[in-house]
């Protein structure tokens, strides 16, 4: 991943300050794709720290609060916005042509703040449900939402002929995703070992199925329904670990059952990674 991706990306997902300004050409744009899962956990970085000082401060639950809201702020909101549009448009069971109106629409509708809602309360309850481990749900979780916006940009085909995302969703190539992909297994190994790297096991399957709604509903994605993919992904990812800290079992249950024969390894490696997920 070169560092010009990086930086190209830094400044198209989020308000953290950074030499330079977007180019704004598609090409760079659609090469900073494969480096979304960086700047996400990047921005779960921002939120950790966030977290933390107001654990210091004033203890949980306000340390989850500091974080969702920090993530909101980092990014510009963009991707909360994009929640409540492509809501308002989802949920109106108007026309295809209607439900695009709907989502050039500044406004907020019922729909749209139900689902800002319900997306906030449902990140900010699983970080306190995370118990001491919410950190590595406030790392985790937005790489994998940006990992979920890659897989709607690469796989699914944009719904307007005009937009950021159609500008340079077509030159978004297979090795964009792949390196993406790769990029967001390997980071979320790293900080969380095996419940980070099976967070992509919920992620995975929802990201996808949205986008396929999505698409049939709208004939195809947006910027707009990126921001959902973003914050869904967030959001299954912290629901997938609260349920793995709750129920630790299921950790070597789902480690065992995808490979039988290598249980016997899994055993030393697993035991070491399941008490900090105890109740």
């Amino acid at each position: 991943m070169a560092l010009g991706a990086l930086a190209e990306a830094i400044r198209f997902l989020t308000a953290l300050p950074l030499p330079g300004r977007s180019s704004g050409d598609p090409r760079q744009l659609a090469a900073a794709v494969s480096a979304f899962p960086a700047v996400g956990l990047l921005i779960g970085g921002t939120g950790m720290v966030a977290g933390m000082l107001a654990q210091w401060l004033w203890g949980a639950p306000l340390h989850a609060v500091a974080v969702v809201l920090c993530w909101a702020l980092v990014t510009f909101g963009l991707h909360l916005d994009g929640v409540a549009d492509t809501c308002d448009a989802l949920f109106s069971w108007r026309s295809r042509e209607r439900k695009l109106e709907i989502m050039r629409d500044s406004r907020i509708g019922t729909m749209g703040a139900v689902g800002l809602v319900a997306v906030l309360l449902l990140k900010i309850g699983a970080l306190i449900s995370l118990g001491d481990g919410w950190w590595l749900g406030a790392l985790v979780a937005p790489a994998w939402g940006r990992w979920a916006a890659t897989h709607g940009i690469f796989w699914f085909p944009t719904a307007r002929e005009e937009g950021v995302g159609t500008s340079f969703q077509s030159l978004v190539r297979g090795r964009h995703y792949a390196l993406g992909t790769l990029l967001v297994l390997g980071l979320t190994a790293g900080v969380g070992w095996l419940p980070g790297l099976l967070a992509g096991c919920a992620v995975i399957p929802a990201a996808h199925l949205a986008a396929r709604r999505m698409t049939r509903s709208l004939g195809g994605l947006t910027g707009d329904t990126y921001g959902l993919l973003s914050e869904l992904g967030e959001t299954v990812a912290l629901l997938f670990l609260v349920a793995l800290h709750r129920h630790p079992q299921l950790l070597s249950t789902i480690a065992a059952g995808t490979s039988p024969w290598l249980s016997p390894w899994f055993s030393p490696w697993l035991s070491p990674w399941l008490s900090p997920w105890g109740s």
